[in-house]
């Protein structure tokens, strides 16, 4: 287990219960008594940190290295039925966005989402999660696909944000984000969007437009990431911390704002430290959402997608 700064004082006492163990394991002394005196210790410090997370410490954990990715939670909530497509039929295929059909508690769907790699070899191959243009239209022809076939659709962010390169924008990245966000405001089957992890930029809103949108608890959704607003207004990365409250970036705030619908509780720590009861609360949720949107006509689902859109923004004098 890898540990985040603020989570030291819970390695601290992890590691004073490991040799605790080992002493009763070695020797002929009692330990268990301080052993649970330990452990009681243990729990109690990490309720403490983990439900009084500031806002950066949640952008930690959403970029913490053993917090599941996109394709994790593809293989949890769809077993061997999951299919992936290649390719934007124009360029190529981007790695960093995958997608294809899967079936979660019998139902079919079309998953979406970006990837990020694991190690430096597989974060080069998969271009740190970062999209290019052939991503975002690969996306869409897998949307456009299921609409024809009657399949809703399931998207996973996980981005730092589409790929700023110069050959991206020669190859139009800002007019492929505003194609899928336009398309898919209109798409005539059902949408389920789920934050897995980092939601930066028009990276994240390029397949980000759902009927049902859900954060899991340790996750960020903003305009921009709390590095780059620190760098253009203190002209430093050192106000980061500022600037991820200021940002109001996480997914109470988001909630509170009706940006999204709701929040994915995660196991106490994150989502990391019980990958198998994360995955099962996220299914309950894409199911949950799934039911409330599949009896709907095509211009109702349509008509309260585009109101939901409408009013965000809103306010009053």
């Amino acid at each position: 287990m890898e540990y985040l700064d603020f989570e030291l004082p819970i390695k601290e006492l992890e590691d004073q219960l490991d040799k605790c163990l080992v002493i009763g394991q070695e020797s002929d002394v009692d330990v268990t008594n301080t052993c649970k005196q330990i452990n009681k210790k243990l729990e109690e410090t990490k309720r403490k940190i983990y439900k009084n997370l500031t806002a950066w410490q949640r952008v930690q954990l959403s970029r913490h290295p053993s917090r599941p990715y996109t394709m994790d939670h593809v293989r949890a909530l769809c077993g061997e039925t999951f299919l992936e497509l290649f390719g934007d039929r124009g360029f190529k295929d981007d790695k960093a966005m995958i997608g294809g059909l899967g079936k979660i508690d019998g139902q079919s769907f079309m998953i979406v989402g970006q990837q990020k790699g694991f190690n430096t070899k597989t974060r080069q191959f998969r271009n740190f999660g970062m999209a290019n243009p052939e991503g975002y239209r690969k996306a869409l022809r897998l949307m456009k696909m299921a609409e024809k076939f009657g399949i809703p659709v399931l998207t996973l962010i996980d981005t730092p944000g589409a790929y700023p390169g110069l050959e991206a924008e020669e190859r139009g990245q800002g007019e492929a984000i505003a194609r899928n966000i336009f398309e898919m405001v209109r798409l005539k089957v059902p949408i389920i969007t789920v934050i897995v992890g980092e939601g930066a930029s028009g990276g994240a809103l390029g397949i980000g437009v759902g009927d049902r949108v859900y954060m899991m608890e340790n996750t960020w959704y903003s305009v921009i990431s709390p590095e780059s607003c620190s760098s253009i207004l203190w002209k430093s990365w050192e106000y980061k911390e500022q600037a991820a409250e200021a940002l109001k970036l996480t997914s109470s705030d988001m909630k509170k704002q009706k940006l999204v619908d709701d929040i994915i509780p995660e196991p106490l720590g994150g989502a990391h430290y019980d990958r198998a009861a994360a995955f099962k609360t996220v299914e309950q949720y894409i199911m949950k959402g799934f039911n409330e949107l599949k009896d709907l006509s095509t211009e109702e689902l349509v008509a309260q997608r585009m109101d939901k859109y409408s009013k965000m923004g809103e306010y009053k004098e």
